[in-house]
């Protein structure tokens, strides 16, 4: 099975769906979203390093996070409550702007999440559909430069995984 290493976006109504195929088991890129150990070797766009990560990987459990980008001495954090999740198939979570003490930025639009893992031969497609409550919060996270940054980052995962599975190897 050829690997489609692009990021497919789409966005329609309030609706974002973002998709992207890797060569490594669905175990593996589950399990990378679930410690800090994992997510620290790949989580944020070029140029930033999760510098905050304290995960409860569980259904009522929430991940706060802190991205740092030293090129621009920013900080960004964040705030994920984990709804249900299903190994290695599904992670459902509401993703959220916060402070440093995890405080939700209610000015900035929440992230109802749901993502799922699909295997084939070896091959594990991921697909993120967020629904928001607007269309305009849509438009205001791309704005942010949201899809830019989520190719980044699962470019990121990708060079992760390669390393986890060479290793394996």
């Amino acid at each position: 099975m050829t690997v489609n290493k692009e990021l497919i976006v789409k966005a329609d109504g309030k609706t974002l769906t973002l998709s992207r195929q890797f060569d490594a088991p669905r175990d593996l890129v589950f399990d990378a979203f679930s410690d800090c150990e994992h997510l620290a070797q790949w989580w944020g766009p070029q140029g930033w390093e999760l510098t905050h990560c304290e995960i409860d990987f569980r259904p009522g459990g929430q991940w706060h996070y802190c991205m740092h980008s030293e090129a621009d001495d920013m900080e960004s954090w964040g705030l994920e409550e984990y709804e249900e999740i299903e190994r290695p198939a599904t992670i459902k979570y509401v993703d959220y702007f916060s402070d440093e003490q995890g405080n939700k930025n209610m000015d900035m639009p929440a992230a109802p999440t749901v993502v799922t893992f699909t295997e084939s031969d070896g091959v594990t497609t991921l697909e993120s559909i967020t629904e928001y409550a607007t269309e305009k919060d849509l438009q205001q996270v791309l704005e942010m430069g949201m899809e830019e940054g989520v190719r980044q980052t699962w470019e990121r995962l990708d060079e992760a995984l390669v390393d986890w599975v060479t290793r394996a190897a």
